[in-house]
């Protein structure tokens, strides 16, 4: 190319670059991109739910409020209105088990990565209102004791501890080793002791109301196990302390399918077969108990002499235009 050429190449670059045209669109896009610099991205609805097992999904019975993790999220879902509300964790952790307070006030959460905390908030206002630091690989389970006083957290296996909290003055008041893997823990009508489920273990733990109400220091946390016999090998997936008639029993569920009771003295006294390849949930009322199977089943058993009840309808499967089911079957 001759420099003639070149030179009327340069020549209509700068007379396009001086057109007004161009000015004004170079300022309507520095314009724009400030006004999107001051805009704020706000989460609309959470698509799907990370929780790793039954102590990551929590309702409250009060108001029938749905509580889950998504990620770092714990979704809050009103599946009358089907609307979601959230709550975010500050540290950025992935949440891994919660469960709401007997009064609905409040949620708490436990979480997974390097030192994590158990965290309680204020469901209405979506604030964190305590933070409660001990365990230093991640928490398994948490729950509240029927009376809203304390908070139980179980660590993962490696880091073996069950904590007690005294939520409301932040301090632990009663704390012991557990060697085993635990998946669950449910707390009695009274306050009085809880149980944790796990492979190979279903313990009971006491508590000295006089000593962690007087004394400021942490009490050694006082254990018995459950007196397994020949199911002592079983994975222990889920556990309700009884209800009402039944407070001074103690349900379990086998991850193969065997629906147990414990009486008073820590025995396992009486078991019954589900009839199912898994079992991973149970919910115990006064008068019935609710296992959660395999494939969508609900199996109801009668808390009396765990004899079989019924089984709830299976969920129609997702897709499914309900409206156009005309046959019972």
């Amino acid at each position: 190319m001759n420099a003639e050429g070149s030179g009327t190449i340069r020549s209509r670059i700068k007379n396009l670059l001086r057109s007004p045209s161009i000015k004004l669109r170079r300022r309507s896009d520095t314009c724009r991109h400030k006004e999107g610099r001051g805009d704020k991205v706000v989460l609309e609805k959470v698509l799907g739910i990370t929780a790793a097992g039954n102590r990551a999904l929590a309702c409250d019975p009060r108001t029938g409020l749905l509580a889950y993790p998504a990620g770092c999220v714990t979704v809050l879902l009103n599946p009358r209105k089907n609307k979601q509300q959230h709550i975010f964790n500050s540290s950025r952790k992935a949440i891994t088990t919660l469960a709401f307070s007997p009064d609905g006030k409040y949620v708490v959460t436990g979480e997974s990565g390097h030192m994590p905390a158990v965290r309680l908030w204020d469901v209405s206002e979506r604030l964190q209102v305590a933070e409660l630091q001990e365990h230093k690989y991640g928490i398994s389970c948490v729950t509240f004791s029927p009376n809203g006083k304390y908070i139980v957290s179980v660590g993962y296996q490696h880091d073996m501890m069950v904590n007690v909290w005294n939520w409301k003055k932040n301090v632990v008041v009663a704390a012991n080793k557990v060697s085993s893997k635990v998946t669950a823990v449910s707390f009695s009508d009274d306050s009085s002791y809880f149980v944790t489920a796990g492979n190979r273990h279903v313990k009971f733990w006491y508590l000295d109301h006089a000593k962690t109400s007087k004394v400021n220091a942490t009490v050694p946390l006082l254990g018995r196990s459950g007196l397994l016999g020949e199911l002592r090998n079983n994975f222990f997936s889920d556990v309700a302390c009884g209800r009402g008639r039944h407070a001074s029993s103690t349900f379990c569920i086998t991850s193969s399918g065997l629906l147990c009771e414990f009486n008073d003295r820590r025995l396992l006294d009486k078991w019954v077969e589900l009839r199912t390849s898994q079992a991973t949930s149970l919910s115990v009322a006064d008068d019935v108990i609710f296992c959660g199977c395999s494939d969508g089943t609900v199996r109801a058993f009668s808390p009396i002499n765990l004899h079989f009840l019924f089984t709830l309808p299976r969920p129609h499967f997702l897709g499914a235009d309900i409206s156009k089911m005309v046959d019972a079957r």
